[in-house]
C-alpha cells in the first residue's frame, strides 16, 4: 500500500519534469535558429538581387571555362603577356580589399611584373548598399584614366583600396578629388568628369557583362590564355582565395597549349 501511494504521488512530478525538459529544448532550438539567421545576413556575405547566400553555401558559378571579354578596360602589365586575369570587383567590397591587400601584391610580383600576366579590372557592384559610393569610386578611377591612361587608373585603383574601409561608406566622397590631386591630376577636369556621370554607362556595362558570364559576387576572376581579340576562355576563381589558388590557375594557363 505504501509503495502504491508513493508511485501515485510521484506521477505528477515526473510529468512536470518532462514538460520542463521539453520546454528547455524548444527554447534552445529557437535561440539557435535566431543566431544562425543573424549570421547568414552579415555585411560580408555576397548579395545580388536581394539574395544573401551564406559564406558556407557556395553560389552557382560556371563549372567550365567561359568566354570573357577584356572590353576596353584598363590593363596592368605587358599588353602582350601570354595570360590574362580579368577581375570583376567592387571598391567597397571587403573581400575585394582583402584580395588587394593579401594576394594581389604577390601576383603582381611573380606574374605581372615578370611579363607573364596582364590584369584587367572590371567593375561589378553586387551589393546595393555599397552605392552610391561604389559607383562613384568606379567612375572616378575611369576619370583618372582620362588624364593619365592605364597607369593613372591603377594608381588611383591602388589608392582607393588602401584608403577605403569598405561596406559602402569606406571613403568620404570629398576625398575622391583629393586622391586625384595627390596623383598629380587636374582636379578641375577630374571633378567635371565625375559630376557628368561620363562613365556610368561603362560601369553598368561591366556589371551586365559580368552577369552574362556567371558572376554573382565579388571578387570573381577569370584566368585564360591571352587572345588578339581580347576574349579569353577563362577559368573562374571566386572570392578572396589564397595566393595558391591563383598560382595554380595561372600556371595551368601558362603551360597549356
Amino acid at each position: 500500500m505504501e509503495n502504491t501511494q508513493r508511485q501515485k504521488s510521484g506521477e505528477p512530478l515526473n510529468k512536470n519534469l518532462a514538460l520542463i525538459c521539453s520546454t528547455i529544448v524548444i527554447v534552445c532550438l529557437i535561440i539557435a535558429g535566431v543566431v544562425l539567421f543573424g549570421k547568414s545576413k552579415t555585411s560580408n556575405d555576397i548579395v545580388l538581387n536581394g539574395n544573401v547566400p551564406s559564406q558556407q553555401q557556395p553560389v552557382k558559378q560556371p563549372s567550365e571555362p567561359v568566354k570573357v571579354s577584356v572590353d576596353n578596360d584598363a590593363v596592368l602589365g605587358d599588353k602582350n603577356a601570354p595570360v590574362t586575369l580579368i577581375e570583376f570587383s567592387d571598391y567597397e567590397c571587403p573581400f575585394c580589399k582583402r584580395h588587394f591587400t593579401d594576394v594581389y601584391p604577390q601576383i603582381k610580383k611573380d606574374y605581372i611584373d615578370t611579363g607573364k600576366l596582364k590584369l584587367v579590372f572590371r567593375d561589378f557592384i553586387a551589393v546595393p548598399a555599397h552605392n552610391p559610393l561604389a559607383t562613384l569610386e568606379a567612375m572616378s578611377a575611369e576619370c583618372s584614366r582620362d588624364q593619365g591612361g592605364d597607369t593613372a587608373y591603377y594608381k588611383y585603383h591602388d589608392e582607393l583600396f588602401k584608403k577605403t574601409t569598405s561596406n559602402g561608406n569606406g571613403v568620404a566622397v570629398d576625398q575622391l578629388p583629393i586622391i586625384a590631386k595627390g596623383l598629380g591630376l587636374n582636379v578641375g577636369k577630374f571633378q567635371q568628369c565625375l559630376d557628368s556621370n561620363k562613365y556610368k554607362d561603362e560601369v553598368n556595362k561591366d556589371i551586365a557583362d559580368g552577369q552574362k558570364v556567371g558572376v554573382n559576387g565579388t571578387p570573381s576572376f577569370f584566368v585564360g590564355k591571352s587572345t588578339q581579340d581580347g576574349v579569353i576562355l577563362g577559368t573562374i576563381v571566386v572570392g578572396a582565395q589564397p595566393y595558391s589558388a591563383f598560382k595554380t590557375a595561372i600556371d595551368q594557363a601558362l603551360n597549356s597549349k
